[in-house]
Parts: structure tokens; C-alpha cells; sequence
């Protein structure tokens, strides 16, 4: 049996599955295990920020700057896997955020599936589908009446947010597994013809001069449009006051970046976001798939209307499978693919009926967060020497698929989370649109362009529609 690979293996194999050449400028100090799990959350926290990081050196080298030496340490990197934790606003814990009628359920046959509620249509679709109260105990007593796949089925069909608890050979044998199973975990393909564009002349930031456009929610494509901000890229962060968000994230992933509404229901607002799009470098998108191209903004489209442009596409289980229109979230893909059952029996559960045991973090977000902006930045470079357009794929499945290749931990559940008071000086603070912050640093660390975010966080709809 070959051991597990390192972290700088797993940076490398990234790195040349990206397209990217040579090695990746990068140092990864620090050993495993950092956080209560069987399965390597820090190694991959580390591999995918480093991946992240020193790409953003070498596009700032090829822009004319300075070689510099990417570092990551492993227990920063893993402690940013759960930057939404780590917050006080005025002093103050940062909100829970979750539903009360959210988490995990025994059903009928005993079968465990998991609710995901945060948004109000979600739990109302939730409780019209189940016929009872929005209380846990009624939720509970309803669930006892379904089988758990029939329920996760029922819940899909009327488009809300379930999953039924499912061992890794469950899921590795359900055709949407199998699908899974079948696609590398970053995909960049080169979706339309353009002549190669050359990156800006060097600046004070590696990204500076360059623009996205982020139309994402939660955590992982927030997570992408943060670290882009971080290394200087303008980050417009798009939304509309018709759809639900987490406002509770916004202060952790909103860091470097504007923030507009644009409403794409009428003509005025597809317009509107048409004429950025025109002049954006980065198309950031991470809705269920064809819910973006339905308006007119499908990575084809945007390829036309700008030439050369880099489209990112972020889905929970991936466009391909019977489930690859899904909507879906990083505890619902836990649930689904395995590692709730897997968590649990590592821990000493009977393996024939474990109750559900999460990862210490939303392992499956920011890793897909962080693949998505390494993959977006690989692209950058390769446009400036190949020319065309680009797409750039992720799915929170494909990584959950990935992160189960990288292989487990012994020993490692008698961790403790470290809490925010065990930070130190990985910490910062500023201002923000939602009072004094205080949040975790970025762990890419680069000795040159050192990463920080410019802007403080703001509400929703803060600035105009306009690039700066």
C-alpha cells in the first residue's frame, strides 16, 4: 500500500493537473494532526491555499515583480477552514446562523437524513412537504412516517435541501458517486477562441488591475472572490434584495471586496450586469447549475461578449450524474457521500447504525473555495500564453471525492477546536459595515506582496454597480 501523500505531493500533483509548469514556489511547515478528524482536513487546507498562493506569485512574477517563496503553515491553514467561526463584531460572538429546524433526523427505517433550512422558502418547502409545525419535535415525529431515501427523493423533487446518511460504499456504488468518481476534482477547459491577452505591467499587488465579478453565496465562492480580493484583484460582489443570504458570513467572506445589487429579472438589470461582465476579467459564479445561464450568462455567452474572459462554475454535485442539477450544500454533501458515516465510525461507532458525526469544519466549502481560485488564477496564466476563453470548473462532491483520496489520521478526535482566544496574532481587526471586526488572517503568506484585504466588509448592496 503507497502511504499518503505529503502536502507538498499533493500541492504538486494541483499544480500539474492546473496545466501549470515547473514547481509550485511554495513552503508548507507544520505536521498532522490539527484538527478532531480521521480524514486529512489540514493537509488539504494547506495543499489548497499554498495552490492559491503561489499562483498568485507567479502571476506577479510573469507581470514583471519579484520570484517570491509562497509559505502556508498547516495549522493556520487549517484553522481558515473555519474562518466563519472565528469573528467578534463589536466585541461580540459572530451569530450561529443555522435554522432551528435544521440537522439530522432518524426517519422511519432508521435511516439518518440531514435538513438544510437556512433559507426561508428551504424551510417552508421543508415543513409544507412533511405537513407538520416548524419545531424539532414535530419535524421529528413527521419524520418517522418516510423512509430516509424516499424523503431525500421527495425533498429533491419539490427542490428543497435534504440528504440521507449514506456509508463511503453506498455512495461510491450510487450513480452520482460513480459520476463523481469519474472527473479529476479542478477542471479548466478552454471554451472559445481569443488571442492571447497579456498580463497588466507590474504592480504594487500580484492581482491589481484585474476584475471579478462574484455572484455567489454561503461560503466556498465567497471564499474564491476573498482570496482574489486578498492578492488585489477588484472583487465586485453581486447580489439581489429578492434572494436570501446568509448575512451572518458576510463580515468573514465580504473582506476585500463591493458589494451590488442587480436584480436579473428585468431587462434593465441583465443590461447592467451585461456591460460589467464586458469589462470584467473574471466571471464568478457559484448558483445551481443553469441558474445563471438561464438569464443569459452562460460561459458561452459571456465568452462572445468578452473574448478571453475566465467564467468559474461552482455546483454542490457537479453538472454530470442524475443529481447534477441538485441543490445542495458542504453539510449536505458530508451526509450524502459518506464522511458523516465515516466520521462516526472512526470514532467507535457501530458501523451498522451510526448516528452522524461532521467534519470539525466546513471542510468541503473552503477547499472548493480555494480550488476555484487557484483553477481561476492557472487560467489567467495560461490565457496570457495560450490565448481563449475559460471555464473553470468545481463541485463540492468532486472535492469530497478528493479529500477522501488523500487518505485519514489515527488519533486525532481527542483534539480540541482551538477557539478564538487561542489565536494570538492571527488575528486582525478593522472597521467594517457591521461594526469593529475581528477575524483570521489569510494563511497564504507571500514575503513581497504580503495578502491583505484593502476593504472592510459591507452590507449587501453598499456601492453602485459599477467597477471602481
Amino acid at each position: 500500500m503507497m502511504p499518503d501523500p505529503a502536502p507538498t505531493a499533493i500541492l504538486g500533483a494541483l499544480w500539474q493537473a492546473a496545466g501549470l509548469a515547473g514547481r509550485p514556489p511554495a513552503e508548507l511547515p507544520g505536521e498532522e494532526p490539527v484538527l478532531p478528524s480521521s480524514f486529512r482536513v489540514a493537509a488539504a487546507a494547506q495543499a489548497t491555499i499554498a495552490a492559491a498562493t503561489a499562483a498568485a506569485a507567479e502571476i506577479h512574477r510573469r507581470r514583471g515583480g519579484p520570484a517570491q517563496m509562497a509559505r502556508v503553515a498547516m495549522r493556520h491553514a487549517a484553522l481558515e477552514f473555519g474562518s466563519e467561526r472565528y469573528l467578534r463584531l463589536d466585541g461580540r460572538p459572530a451569530p450561529a446562523g443555522w435554522d432551528s429546524i435544521a440537522g439530522t433526523y432518524r426517519c422511519g427505517d432508521g435511516r439518518f437524513v440531514r435538513l438544510h433550512t437556512n433559507f426561508p422558502h428551504h424551510r417552508a418547502g421543508v415543513l409544507a412537504l412533511l405537513g407538520c409545525e416548524g419545531t424539532r419535535e414535530a419535524v421529528g415525529r413527521a419524520l418517522q412516517d418516510w423512509e430516509g431515501l424516499a424523503f431525500e427523493q421527495a425533498a429533491a423533487e419539490a427542490g428543497m435541501c435534504v440528504a440521507a446518511m449514506r456509508s463511503p460504499a453506498e455512495w461510491d456504488a450510487h450513480p452520482q458517486g460513480q459520476a463523481v468518481a469519474a472527473l479529476p476534482p479542478l477542471r479548466i477547459e478552454r471554451i472559445g477562441d481569443a488571442p492571447p491577452v497579456p498580463l497588466p505591467p507590474v504592480a504594487a499587488r500580484p492581482l491589481e488591475g484585474l476584475r471579478v465579478l462574484d455572484l455567489t453565496r454561503v461560503i466556498a465562492g465567497p471564499v474564491c472572490g476573498r482570496t482574489l480580493a486578498a492578492h488585489g484583484a477588484e472583487v465586485l460582489h453581486v447580489s439581489a434584495a429578492h434572494l436570501p443570504s446568509f448575512d451572518d458570513l458576510l463580515p468573514d467572506t465580504g473582506r476585500g471586496k463591493r458589494s451590488a445589487r442587480i436584480d436579473l429579472r428585468d431587462a434593465a438589470g441583465r443590461s447592467a450586469l451585461l456591460g460589467l461582465a464586458a469589462r470584467a476579467d473574471v466571471f464568478l459564479q457559484g448558483y445551481r447549475p443553469g441558474a445563471i445561464a438561464a438569464q443569459g450568462f452562460a460561459p458561452e455567452a459571456l465568452a462572445a461578449l468578452r473574448p478571453g474572459i475566465v467564467c468559474t462554475s461552482l455546483s454542490a454535485y457537479g453538472e454530470a450524474g442524475p443529481w447534477g442539477g441538485r441543490r445542495g450544500f458542504d453539510s449536505l454533501v458530508q451526509t450524502a457521500s459518506g464522511f458523516n458515516h465515516a466520521e462516526a465510525v472512526a470514532a467507535g461507532a457501530d458501523p451498522a447504525a451510526p448516528d452522524p458525526k461532521v467534519l470539525p469544519c466546513q471542510a468541503l466549502d473552503h477547499a472548493s473555495g480555494f480550488l476555484l481560485a487557484f483553477g481561476t488564477l492557472a487560467a489567467l496564466l495560461r490565457r496570457a500564453e495560450e490565448g481563449g476563453s475559460w471555464l473553470v470548473r468545481v463541485s463540492l462532491a468532486g472535492t469530497a471525492h478528493w479529500l477522501r483520496g488523500l487518505g485519514r489520521v489515527e488519533g486525532a478526535f481527542g483534539l480540541p477546536v482551538p477557539g478564538l482566544d487561542e489565536l494570538g496574532d492571527l488575528l486582525e481587526t478593522m472597521p467594517s459595515g457591521f461594526g469593529a471586526l475581528t477575524a483570521l488572517r489569510h494563511a497564504g503568506w507571500l514575503p513581497e506582496t504580503p495578502p491583505r484585504w484593502a476593504l472592510p466588509p459591507v452590507r449587501l448592496g453598499a456601492h453602485p454597480p459599477a467597477w471602481a
